[in-house]
């Protein structure tokens, strides 16, 4: 990575390193979607009903893997911006170890309390049988996954977002192939698709694992020195993605808490369906965040603290435009989209229904989270934590409990737009601060 490159040549850095790490982004996204076609084909809504209302256990694993990568790569990014490379090397494999650790005692617990789980969101007996298949496979899968994106994280902070993205590719493939293997042809039922999930992000381990053992150039595994205060400023400088997913986990079981005693099954799997468009458009977003956090810390390490802002605005820009793209995408397609994951004229109203006032969020949900992004990328975990915990918990909380029980479904496709608007609103007022005193 190169300053004077960065500083000549910044909008084609930022897409340089975003566009990989957005088609990487998207092809994980994409096992997802594949996943819920395949559920939503050949096991049914009750299916799709059982995989989302798991969701806040797989947020959970993302909050505490993307708390350890984001908050690692921020401190590695700054090492290796002020040239100490010793350092930077030795928060990477103390990242790796404690991302391993925390992932194998969180999955030990999920298993702990399965059953609880299982009856504190009162399923019926057919959605708990899809439910046990599929989440008794993926919690073994969960802990590869976030592994998975810590490597992701550094393999793009030492330059090479194009190789994570063909191993993005591969694992992606695999999954769909696999997909199809275990349920069109050998009939696994709901198990094949959690199975092929598991495989395909084991393949991607082991390339990851094969690069840094003999091709990385900067990141290598080593033996470390385990220090106190690196891990403290990791969960620091990560705390807001942490915040941001552990509010997901709660706001997804409000959301499912809601629709089910408003609508039933049919509406949590409709919006278990508009859900993979704004996850999908997530992962864009996320993409972005992910590509440019590097070039913000490398930027803000060397002390070239205008280029990081200059930077955040083009990303920024950048994501309003992609949630204006998508809109217009959505618009045209609705009528397609609704009937494409399930056979059930009930859940496609419902879908078209809310597609149309839940994408007004993608026009201020990019700027929340390239937000975020920055604020960890420079070290201001409180700012990123303020943003996070309000679009992902208090704001959003009060519209769940507020909206849907003053206009029903309606409320619940009103919650998202409603919540980044307010959401945008302090954003704007944290980076108005942040530009007045810097340095603080």
């Amino acid at each position: 990575m190169n300053l004077e490159s960065i500083r000549n040549n910044t909008v084609q850095m930022i897409l340089q390193f975003s566009i990989p790490s957005i088609i990487a982004m998207v092809l994980t996204s994409l096992i997802t979607i594949v996943d819920g076609f395949f559920i939503g084909n050949y096991v049914g809504k009750e299916g799709l009903a059982a995989v989302n209302l798991g969701l806040p256990i797989l947020y959970v694993y993302l909050g505490v893997g993307l708390m350890l990568s984001v908050g690692g790569i921020a401190i590695a990014g700054m090492a290796l911006g002020a040239g100490d490379i010793k350092k930077s090397n030795n928060v990477f494999n103390q990242t790796v170890m404690s991302t391993i650790i925390v992932s194998v005692i969180l999955s030990i617990l999920v298993l702990a309390f399965f059953r609880p789980i299982m009856g504190a969101l009162n399923m019926d007996v057919q959605v708990a049988s899809c439910f046990e298949k599929y989440y008794c496979i993926m919690i073994m899968a969960y802990p590869i996954m976030i592994v998975n994106s810590t490597f992701g994280m550094f393999v793009r902070g030492e330059g090479k977002p194009q190789l994570f993205m063909l191993i993005n590719i591969l694992t992606v493939v695999s999954n769909i192939f696999l997909d199809y293997l275990f349920i069109r042809w050998f009939n696994f039922g709901i198990e094949g698709v959690a199975t092929a999930s598991f495989i395909s992000l084991l393949i991607g381990l082991i390339c990851m694992v094969v690069f840094f053992l003999k091709k990385s150039s900067v990141y290598k595994f080593r033996r470390f020195k385990f220090s106190k205060s690196v891990l403290r400023d990791t969960v620091l400088n990560g705390s807001s993605e942490f915040i941001g997913q552990m509010s997901m986990s709660i706001s997804m079981f409000a959301y499912n808490w809601v629709i089910m005693r408003t609508v039933g099954v049919p509406g949590v799997a409709a919006f278990t369906i508009v859900g993979y468009v704004a996850y999908l458009f997530g992962m864009v977003i996320i993409g972005f965040g992910q590509g440019a956090s590097p070039l913000i810390s490398f930027s803000y390490g060397a002390e070239e603290i205008e280029l990081s802002k200059t930077i955040r605005k083009l990303t920024n820009l950048f994501v309003f435009l992609s949630g204006a793209a998508v809109m217009i995408i959505l618009s045209v397609v609705s009528d397609w989209f609704s009937n494409v994951f399930v056979s059930s004229e009930s859940v496609a109203i419902l879908i078209r229904s809310g597609l149309g006032i839940f994408m007004f969020s993608f026009l201020f949900s990019g700027i929340n989270t390239i937000t975020t992004f920055y604020f960890t990328s420079i070290g201001k975990a409180k700012e990123s934590a303020l943003i996070s915990s309000s679009r992902g918990l208090v704001v959003l909380l009060i519209c769940i409990f507020t909206l849907p029980s003053l206009f029903g479904m309606t409320g619940v496709w009103l919650v998202a737009p409603v919540t980044e608007a307010f959401t945008i609103i302090i954003t704007f007022v944290l980076i108005r601060q942040n530009e007045k005193c810097p340095a603080e």
